[in-house]
């Protein structure tokens, strides 16, 4: 198993920069196999939703459509893909929510958490986090 860097994952969907974009074309595309997997660890994949919304101006529908991807690729096993698919669909049910956040609801509940405290508003309207006063 390869694992992957947010960075790589950028270049590959971005495609801003040639020589890196090619680099990471030929490594997700032909350098990984089954046998040989590339590894993308929850980590990874919450900084580079971050890094394609924020930076590339990436549109939720090309979020969610990114992370689907990445989780149907046989040749790239996503950390937590359980947790993942539900956060993706949190996501995508809650407007205002970010990815992270619901990345971040969904890892703790399914620690046991019964709730994520949080200072921060906009995610205190998704389902797990509660707003600490």
């Amino acid at each position: 198993m390869i694992g992957l860097d947010t960075n790589v994952l950028v270049r590959y969907f971005a495609q801003d920069d040639a020589r890196q974009g090619a680099a990471a074309r030929r490594l997700l595309q032909t350098g990984l196999t089954r046998e040989a997997p590339g590894h993308v660890n929850v980590v990874t994949l919450a900084e580079t939703c971050w890094v394609l919304e924020r930076l590339y101006a990436a549109g939720r529908g090309e979020l969610v459509q990114i992370v689907e991807n990445l989780l149907a690729t046989p040749n790239i096993v996503v950390e937590r893909k359980g947790v993942v698919r539900k956060a993706l669909q949190a996501f995508d049910a809650a407007p205002a929510a970010g990815f992270s956040d619901c990345l971040i609801a969904q890892l703790n509940a399914d620690a046991g958490c019964s709730h994520t405290a949080t200072f921060d508003k906009s995610a205190s309207r998704i389902a797990g986090f509660e707003l600490l006063a």
